[in-house]
């Protein structure tokens, strides 16, 4: 038999029930990691609904997120929004000498259709907007990405770092692109990574969302859900008092 899991009191700490097992976290050094809900990815006559995926789930999971920005914002959780894409050169997609050029699929349909060129996840556009039920307020943190990682060539470390942040609860699309790998790379910067899992959006098989959940529940770390995390978050103090 395995020895108890030992735990670490934590100062303003609840207990967020979760798998594999329920973790402590301090909503004060709390991030809601809100990935790329962008009109490209969730909205009818965005980037993916042209290319062919089903964003048929998208509407409920942006429901489930406005219901935990909502609750984040009262507990003192940080509020942190992605929004994922290029200018309207596309240079900052990095060109054939990137693999970003070869495996990004909005780059593949403009390279077919280059009637679409410029408005595809383009700064500035519609498409690369926030989808209006998702606004960000004041307090809350934007950060353009230009890969499937948050982390990468971005201030997104520092930003955590700077405002004490430990603990990162992951919403948004899509579950098994820029959400896992912006949750794995903040596990290997000693990030405690929560997927939220009925507020992530896999337009595919629904084994690519299994295999997510898997993955994060058995190597990178913990899955909950939108009413438990609400639930935890809410037993603190509100952040006005």
């Amino acid at each position: 038999m395995s020895a108890p899991r030992p735990t670490v009191p934590i100062a303003g700490a609840v207990t967020l029930p979760a798998r594999p097992e329920n973790l402590p976290i301090d909503p004060k050094a709390t991030a809601l990691i809100v990935v790329d809900m962008q009109n490209a990815y969730a909205s009818p006559g965005g980037y993916l609904d042209i290319a062919g995926f089903d964003i048929g789930g998208a509407a409920a999971v942006i429901e489930k997120i406005a219901v935990l920005v909502e609750a984040s914002r009262r507990a003192g959780v940080q509020i942190v929004f992605f929004q994922n894409g290029w200018d309207p050169d596309y240079a900052e997609a990095g060109g054939e000498g990137s693999p970003n050029w070869w495996k990004s699929n909005a780059l593949k349909t403009m390279r077919d259709k280059p009637e679409l060129s410029g408005t595809l996840l383009a700064k500035g556009t519609w498409d690369y907007a926030l989808v209006d039920r998702l606004t960000p307020q004041r307090g809350d943190i934007v950060i353009e990405k230009p890969r499937y990682s948050a982390f990468y060539n971005t201030a997104l470390d520092s930003m955590l770092r700077a405002r004490g942040i430990r603990n990162l609860a992951f919403c948004g699309i899509a579950t098994n692109v820029c959400v896992e790998s912006t949750l794995r790379d903040g596990f290997h910067r000693e990030y405690f990574g929560v997927l939220i899992e009925d507020a992530t959006h896999q337009a595919g098989p629904a084994f690519l969302q299994e295999a997510t959940v898997f993955n994060v529940e058995r190597f990178f770390g913990w899955v909950s859900n939108t009413a438990d995390f609400c639930g935890a978050v809410g037993q603190a103090p509100p952040e006005n008092i």
